[in-house]
Parts: structure tokens; C-alpha cells; sequence
């Protein structure tokens, strides 16, 4: 990826561009560290300039398998601190996050709940707050609310975040990773989508939009009773499995398809995660049942004795950031997402959120003025 595609999405990123823009008159950051742990791809760069344009100091690592290297190398020639290089080991990625703490950050951008875990474990003076940006990593601080004490405000509880980079965004974003990674047709395929959250709901859409048939499973029964009223199969797990052509997760809770489900798969069936932690799909025991070919980049297919394939996308990390062209989500829906992680980061930095506010949503305040904003300013109307 050059230099300038890189620009290329930065200056279509309109909302962080009038952020910038303010920031350079207020710097809200001025004096501060930010220490951020997220993707790092073009989108994720614009958002950290943002922040540099505040006055921050930023220090940044990727998260596993998803970090590209242009975009390190671009991040680094503009003086934002990237620790660590693109890896899929846990261990490495332990060792960056411990180096990211170690410029001891008055506020962390958090994506899975990474930092903040590690920052417990070895706590420092200074820590103002931050923000957390999904619902896997929500759920892991969630349960450490007591030990943290800190503001951090959710991104992904805002109903901007739910509906327009969720279900818009990510179906999207995994429908054209099915299609860029396999080159195979939609019509009359057989798909399970896992998890019938904000992301599920999105990614059921797109599938069922290109003519396949779809099958939700879901293991709350109010969100399955919406999926069955949406219009969707909710027929029994291991039905479905026999049958699929192609099998998407998006729970965000760990061991949805395991080697053990393999006497259950069909052959020729497709395996995607569009979680943010590559545990959903048990990738490497499945991987390690029979022998194993590349299908091509990001996609393998392994060949079990009774001669059935299973093919398996990116290993069973995020399927819209693994293979070639990783793209993830599109420009407008990072640009609102990362509009509000600007506005709660300043939020805290001002002392505007305080410690009864540990993992809670998005201000409404702040909502409502990046709605308004988006509208102005990409839409186009009042």
C-alpha cells in the first residue's frame, strides 16, 4: 500500500478532518500521552494524527494479525510512536502492550481491552481514563469495573457505532471478504451466521441480500426470537452445520466452532471469524486434523482421512482484516467511530467524565454532536 492511498483515505476521513482542524486551535491534549492498542491500517492512522494534531504524544501497537506494515512505516515518519511490528503471536503482542504502558499514558485507547488488562496488572500514577472501542473487550473490563476506577466509555454502546459501523459496516465489510478471498457466488448457498448481536444482524443481511440462505443461531432466545421474525432459519445447531456452505462467527465469545464439530461439517464448507479475538473458531486444531494446503493468501484448506476439505479464512482472526487487500470496514463508518473516540478521549482529558463512569456508553451529549456533525458535514443537510 503507498503513501498515498493512505492519504488518499485519511483525507476522505471528513469528520476527523474538522476535528483536526479544531484541535489544532484547542489542543485538548496538550502535555498528554495517549497509549493506544488498535488496528493499524489507514483508518486507524487518520484518527491517530487527530490526535497528535491535539497535542498528544501518541504511542501505539497494533492488535494480533491485523497491523500493515505501510501503515506503521507512515504512522513512524510523522512521529507517532508505533511499539512492536505486525504479529499473530500472542507473546509478542504481550510485550508490545507492556511497551506502550511503559510511556506510563494519562489516557488509553483501548480495542479488546488489552491495555487496560495489562495496565492492572502493573498499575502506575497518572492514568486518567480512556476509551474502549468493542464489545469483547467491554465485556472484559466490565468485569474488573471495581479494580479499574477510572472513567472509560464504550464506543461500542453507542447506538452510532451499533448501527452504522456493526450491522452496516461489518456485514459489508465480511460479505466482500467472502467474496474477495473465495471468488465463489452467494446465490442458493447454505450460510450460518453465529451471534445475532448488532454485527450478526448486519452480516445475516448481506448474505441474505445476495441470495443465500441464511441460518442464525443464537444462543439467547430473545435475539433468536428477532432473527426468526427478521425472517431467518433458527432450526437446530447441528442441522444447520451439516448443511452449511459457509459458516461466519460473530459472537465475540470464544470456542463457537470447535474441532470437535468436524465430523459435523460438510465437505467444501468455509470457516470465517469476524470477531476481534481469533478464538471463536478453534483455527489451529481444526487446521491440525488432517493435512493442509493454501488455497490461497489468507484462505487453507485442510484435507481430512475421509477425504472431506474444510476451508479456513485467516486462521480464524478477523475475516475483513486478513488476506490480501485487507480493507476492513469502510471509510464513513471508521470516520463516525473514530469522530467519537476523539470527542470521549477530549471529554476525559478535560475532566468531563469522572470515576463513577467506569465502562459505561458513549455521553449521549457526544452522540448527538457527532450525529449532527455527520450530517453537516458528509450528508449535507441541516
Amino acid at each position: 500500500m503507498s503513501a498515498e492511498r493512505i492519504e488518499w483515505v485519511i483525507s476522505s476521513c471528513k469528520l476527523l478532518s474538522q476535528i483536526g482542524e479544531e484541535f489544532d486551535g484547542t489542543m485538548p491534549f496538550e502535555g498528554l500521552t495517549i497509549g493506544t492498542a488498535i488496528h493499524l491500517e489507514p483508518k486507524t492512522a487518520a484518527l491517530l494524527l487527530t490526535l497528535q494534531r491535539g497535542g498528544a504524544h501518541v504511542v501505539s501497537t497494533g492488535n494480533l494479525n491485523s497491523t500493515q506494515p505501510a501503515t506503521v512505516a507512515y504512522l513512524r515518519d510523522r512521529g507517532i510512536q508505533v511499539i512492536g511490528e505486525p504479529t499473530a503471536d500472542p507473546v509478542a503482542h504481550a510485550e508490545d502492550l507492556r511497551g506502550v504502558l511503559e510511556a506510563r499514558p494519562q489516557l488509553i485507547l483501548d480495542n479488546g481491552g488489552d491495555l487496560f488488562t495489562q495496565y492492572l496488572l502493573e498499575p502506575y500514577e497518572g492514568l486518567l481514563g480512556g476509551t474502549e472501542e468493542t464489545t469483547s473487550g467491554r465485556d472484559r473490563l466490565a468485569a474488573v469495573r471495581d479494580q479499574l476506577q477510572l472513567p472509560v466509555l464504550v464506543i461500542n454502546d453507542s447506538p452510532i457505532k451499533q448501527f452504522a459501523e456493526n450491522t452496516h459496516a461489518v456485514g459489508q465489510s465480511v460479505f466482500e471478504s467472502y467474496m474477495r478471498l473465495t471468488n465463489r457466488s452467494t446465490q442458493g448457498k447454505r450460510v450460518i451466521v453465529f451471534g445475532y448481536g448488532s454485527c450478526g444482524r448486519g452480516v445475516a443481511a448481506n448474505f441474505r441480500n445476495a441470495y443465500a440462505q441464511v441460518t442464525v443461531l443464537e444462543a439467547d432466545p430473545v435475539q433468536r426470537l428477532e432473527a426468526c421474525l427478521d425472517g431467518f432459519d433458527v432450526s437446530d445447531r447441528a442441522d444447520a452445520l451439516a448443511a452449511a456452505d459457509v459458516i461466519v462467527t460473530v459472537t465475540g465469545a470464544p470456542g463457537i466452532l470447535l474441532a470437535a464439530d468436524l465430523p459435523a461439517l460438510r465437505d467444501g464448507v468455509i470457516l470465517m471469524n469476524a470477531g476481534h479475538f481469533p478464538h471463536e473458531i478453534e483455527a489451529e486444531a481444526i487446521l491440525a486434523a488432517g493435512s493442509v494446503t493454501t488455497a490461497g493468501p489468507g484462505l487453507e484448506t485442510v484435507t481430512l482421512a475421509d477425504g472431506r476439505r474444510i476451508h479456513v479464512a485467516g486462521r480464524g482472526h478477523m475475516v475483513n482484516l486478513s488476506g490480501p487487500s485487507p480493507l476492513g470496514n469502510s471509510i464513513e463508518s471508521m470516520d463516525l467511530g473514530f469522530a467519537l473516540q476523539s470527542r470521549c478521549l477530549e471529554a476525559i482529558a478535560r475532566g468531563q467524565a469522572d470515576a463513577a463512569s467506569v465502562v459505561v456508553p458513549v455521553p449521549k451529549a457526544i452522540d448527538d454532536a457527532v450525529a449532527g456533525a455527520y450530517l453537516r458535514e458528509v450528508v449535507g443537510v441541516g
